[in-house]
């Protein structure tokens, strides 16, 4: 083993979530060769190594490897950026439980939303690029109908999107507060909306059963919608080309040990999450939660479709564009 090897320090840099644990109590077993540094870094909040998780990773590199959103990532690669992923997905959420509406605004269905105001965190935050294009495919919805207001410039700029109505937000804009306020009729957010109480009867849900609708999609489509992958810099899997084999398997097995978690009824502090777990046992009869890029084969080709849709790319690409040819048969 050359002096670079043994030498050779690879920073990951992944979200707290219960199914990342193992990476951080000891638990989950870290190979010796290379050695890896697990950062806590996240993307909307601060955790312990920082935030920015996405920018940090495909604006400046400044990790080995990261937990990254799928859709500019996307828009990274149809680039020729320097980096590859893994077919790991340690984010997933459905679009139709995210779409939040001003409650006087008159929007009682999907089709509602045409010729409004729509907020976004940006125009290419994963779960924006998801909810728009769940609404043109499943719901008909005239996307460029729709004037954008987004409070972010797309962390990989891109050329694209000019069909689009689409303007910028001032610096200080609080998205909650638009919506409370009516200045927006709606905003498509990848967490929840926390008014005040004085106005949180201003926001709710676009769908009354959004529940109901996650499950009637999954029925439909058979997957639950990746949010983010893992992304690695090309030039440190030129260092250590096992790489992308390593931490598959790492992600693999700390899923395989978080999975045991809530056997322990008093595990989360989620009071009835034991009667969710078995009401979602009865909803899905499959697992949605999957590695590998055969596994998600849909799934990526009907998001790659929405990028392209909405502009991120100028060119078809194959879900196996996306990754590392080692780990492409998995």
């Amino acid at each position: 083993m050359s002096d670079l090897a043994n030498d050779l320090l690879i920073d990951l840099a992944i979200d707290r979530y219960d199914r990342h644990l193992p990476f951080f109590d000891g638990t989950l077993n870290l190979p010796e060769y290379p050695k890896i540094r697990i950062l806590q870094v996240g993307q909307t909040t601060t955790l312990r190594d920082g935030t920015d998780r996405h920018e940090r990773m495909l604006q400046d590199g400044a990790y080995d490897a990261a937990e990254t959103s799928l859709a500019s990532y996307i828009a990274a690669k149809a680039q020729g950026l320097p980096f590859t992923a893994i077919p790991v997905f340690p984010r997933r959420l459905f679009s139709q439980g995210q779409i939040f509406v001003n409650a006087d605004s008159g929007i009682e269905s999907p089709r509602d939303l045409e010729g409004r105001k729509v907020a976004l965190q940006s125009f290419q935050t994963t779960l924006a690029v998801l909810a728009k294009g769940d609404l043109a495919t499943e719901y008909g919805v005239d996307l460029q109908s729709i004037s954008w207001r987004v409070k972010q410039p797309d962390t990989v700029k891109i050329a694209g999107s000019s069909q689009y109505d689409i303007t910028p937000l001032p610096d200080d804009a609080d998205l909650t507060d638009l919506l409370c306020s009516g200045a927006v009729d709606a905003l498509f957010y990848s967490r929840t909306p926390s008014p005040p109480p004085a106005r949180a009867r201003k926001i709710r849900r676009l769908f009354n059963d959004p529940g109901q609708e996650e499950a009637k999609f999954v029925e439909r489509n058979g997957y639950w919608p990746i949010m983010h992958l893992v992304a690695l810099k090309e030039s440190s899997v030129d260092k250590y080309p096992e790489l992308p084999g390593t931490l598959m398997k790492m992600f693999n097995a700390a899923d395989a040990l978080s999975a045991d978690f809530m056997a322990d009824p008093n595990w989360s502090r989620m009071p009835w999450a034991k009667y969710t777990i078995e009401a979602e046992a009865d909803a899905f009869s499959r697992n949605l939660w999957t590695s590998g890029l055969q596994a998600n084969r849909a799934n990526l080709e009907r998001f790659i479709g929405y990028a392209a849709d909405q502009g991120f790319i100028g060119t078809a690409m194959d879900p196996e564009d996306l990754f590392h040819p080692s780990v492409r048969d998995s």
